[in-house]
């Protein structure tokens, strides 16, 4: 075999040879192997001749010599603790596909979670796994791990130039095993042990490794909800959404959170009972950081080890489609933080983000920001958004900070930030990318959703990409929130000069589809708990809350209520310790919570209040400028559809013959009252029902003379 100069042997042995495939394996009619700390390596052929022992050539553990040609072979190599046999990695030829290269450079390989990344396979009948990533600027490239004590001289990658990837399979490497990969920059230094981005299993925080996951055999029974999704996810069907921190929801008897398992035992039971049809989890991606709450992740493809494996993820979705209920997984497209072992600045420069801090840094969150102009960086955010979608049968994804993707000058001064090609304000990259993403998982998941949270007035974000939208299924709507929160925190005695907070959602109501959140953000960071907002002494709190919840559920948009709010959970949420469940043996807390229930099965069962969210004729102003009296009323409809009443009295005054005028004669009766004494209040309402008397009134024939409690909403419907 041809002689290698001292030199290559030095880079070898030194971990800094960057085309390791052309020196290792067989090569003409010889074999070189890499063993650093080896005591000898014998080759052990097909041809069942005895071992042959190769030649030290190098003091640190690089072996030669020769071997017959054609046969196969496998090494023994001789550890100072063991004798270790496996085929030879630099044996086999390239493992990646010439249409796996081009859709990566493309951006548009939307399978990556099945190509890139460690993954189990066979390869000419030996087991092993795997190994890819994109590096295209690193000199080298090994695989680290549990296999070979974690020295990157051991598994130096090859490199696939044309897509700047680095790829090797490695024999009897199996699931369960922790690795990372080591680099070198482009000037050959040394940068810190990196996660796999394509990581599909992660160990348990505070560590950071990957781990090698067992490939997903989950046997999917969920047929039957999975052909009912477009339907029970249609704008005019009823969604009421109950926001879930999975950390935090429930812990066990020692205090730890619950794993996919447990939780499925526990709150899809509790999510059936109180009526809602989807759970939305806060990210439960891979973060370091706990108290980020998932909205810093590094592992965009694996489900956080905190509750367990990713079979216990497909686990958990599976028995809430059998119970009936969709999962909404918060993920986060637009930025990542700056951990050293994670995307940052991966290869030794700016990989995924922009290397402008102008254009890179979010300033609010010190965390990197995607560079969503370049084609890899697309495609490895649009893989993991169909991962969840496909591999997990996931319903819909909530994006996070959309509002910071899409304006280059998001919480930046003058001169903190770079106009785009045009000198505006746009992030016409990430514009590109949204609707991008949006049109892919509309072809490629019928049926699954895509959820913005976004806090400005950019148009058309729930508009088809097809006519100019951003191709977004639902918009959160923060503007109903953030108004109609403002109004509930005033003393009754102030709110008639406040009226405007609460009907001004009535002016944009339907230029969106709209989500009305009451969310995670809403309840920390002093802002007080949804209870701890409402004015007044503990009577009036909770009359309050139980005025508003039925006026949100009441109004035009999806509903959604963040975990604890359901029980007027009294003290802002705390990540760190489980919900006060204890407060349920207090009757006004199990009051609200029942309240609650009852108001997502009126919901759910009256096409009125979910049919026409979208739709302008499906609202009509009955009383909506009443600010001395602090009411309102209107009237929600649904084609032929019996239409509902619904009247709030937002001061801790009844109200006796309050004449509301109604679309038809007869009876009409009092479905909910928010001040009935089941739910805590003080029983005061109209006994049920009220007949409609034949004197016009708000431009109808008939009217109702109502009694209006106090601090409440109540709903009537004609009986049949």
């Amino acid at each position: 075999m041809n002689a290698l100069d001292d030199a290559t042997i030095e880079a070898l042995v030194q971990g800094r040879h960057g085309d390791p495939f052309a020196i290792l394996g067989r090569h003409a009619g010889g074999l070189r192997c890499l063993a650093p700390g080896a005591e000898a390596v014998e080759v052990i052929t097909s041809g069942g001749a005895a071992p042959i022992r190769l030649e030290r050539r190098h003091p640190a553990g690089f072996f030669q010599g020769p071997i017959p040609a054609e046969e196969r072979y496998r090494l023994r190599i001789l550890w100072p603790d063991g004798v270790e046999e496996t085929e030879d990695p630099y044996a086999f030829g390239p493992q990646l596909g010439a249409i796996d290269l081009h859709l990566f450079s493309e951006g548009r390989h939307f399978e990556l979670a099945r190509v890139l990344g460690a993954q189990c396979v066979s390869v000419d009948g030996v087991a092993g796994v795997r190994f890819a990533v994109w590096a295209p600027n690193a000199s080298r490239v090994s695989v680290v791990g549990d296999f070979n004590r974690w020295d990157g001289r051991r598994h130096p990658m090859r490199r696939r130039v044309e897509a700047g990837l680095w790829e090797i399979f490695i024999p009897r490497v199996g699931p369960g095993t922790l690795y990372k990969y080591e680099l070198l920059d482009a000037q050959g230094r040394l940068l810190p042990l990196k996660a796999d981005p394509l990581a599909l299993q992660t160990e348990l925080p505070p560590g950071t490794a990957s781990r090698v996951a067992h490939p997903l055999p989950h046997a999917w029974e969920d047929a039957v909800w999975m052909q009912s999704r477009p339907a029970r996810q249609d704008v005019r069907a009823p969604i009421a959404i109950y926001e879930v921190h999975t950390g935090s929801w429930w812990h066990d008897a020692e205090g730890r959170p619950l794993s996919w398992d447990a939780l499925a035992d526990r709150l899809l039971p509790y999510v059936v009972d109180l009526g809602f049809t989807h759970v939305e989890l806060l990210p439960i991606g891979e973060h370091p950081f706990g108290g980020s709450w998932g909205y810093q992740p590094l592992g965009l493809f694996a489900p956080t080890a905190r509750h367990g494996d990713p079979q216990g993820f497909a686990r958990f979705v599976d028995r809430a489609h059998q119970a009936g209920i969709g999962v909404i997984l918060d993920w986060v497209p637009a930025h990542f933080p700056t951990d050293a072992y994670g995307l940052y600045r991966f290869d030794g420069t700016a990989l995924y983000e922009h290397g402008d801090p102008r254009e890179g840094l979010h300033q609010d969150w010190n965390t990197a920001i995607y560079n969503f102009g370049r084609h890899e960086v697309r495609g490895f955010l649009m893989a993991s958004a169909i991962h969840w979608l496909e591999t997990f049968h996931v319903d819909a994804l909530r994006v996070d900070a959309v509002a910071s993707m899409l304006y280059r000058d998001y919480s930046r001064g003058e001169g903190q930030w770079i106009p785009n090609r045009y000198g505006g304000r746009e992030n016409l990259e990430a514009v590109d990318f949204l609707r991008e993403v949006n049109a892919v998982v509309a072809e490629r998941c019928p049926g699954a959703l895509m959820i913005a949270e976004e806090s400005t007035a950019w148009p058309g974000v729930s508009r088809p990409v097809a006519e100019g939208g951003l191709g977004f299924s639902f918009k959160w709507n923060m503007g109903w929130m953030h108004d109609s929160l403002d109004y509930m925190k005033h003393d009754p005695v102030h709110r008639r000069w406040h009226h405007d907070s609460m009907t001004f959602g009535l002016v944009y109501a339907w230029s969106e589809r709209f989500i009305l959140p009451l969310s995670h953000d809403e309840v920390v960071h002093g802002k007080a708990s949804l209870l701890g907002r409402m004015p007044g002494d503990a009577w009036r709190r909770f009359a309050n809350l139980r005025a508003y919840l039925a006026f949100m559920w009441a109004h035009p948009g999806k509903k959604l209520l963040f975990m604890g709010g359901e029980f007027a959970q009294p003290g802002e949420w705390n990540h760190d310790s489980g919900l006060p469940w204890d407060l349920l043996d207090d009757p006004r807390h199990r009051g609200v919570q029942r309240l609650v229930a009852d108001l997502n099965a009126l919901y759910r069962t009256q096409p009125a209040l979910h049919r026409q969210d979208a739709s302008p004729e499906g609202f009509r102003w009955v009383v909506g400028d009443d600010r001395a009296q602090s009411v309102f009323a209107w009237l929600r409809l649904a084609e032929a559809e019996a239409p509902v009443l619904m009247i709030t009295n937002l001061t801790p005054e009844p109200r006796y013959g309050y004449r509301l005028g109604v679309p038809q004669a007869g009876w009409w009766r009092e479905v909910l009252n928010t001040d009935a004494e089941v739910y805590g209040g003080s029983g005061i309402g109209n006994a049920g029902r009220v007949h409609a008397e034949t004197e016009p009134a708000h431009g109808h024939p008939t009217s109702l003379p109502l009694v209006l409690p106090p601090l409440a909403t109540i709903m009537l419907m004609p009986e049949a």
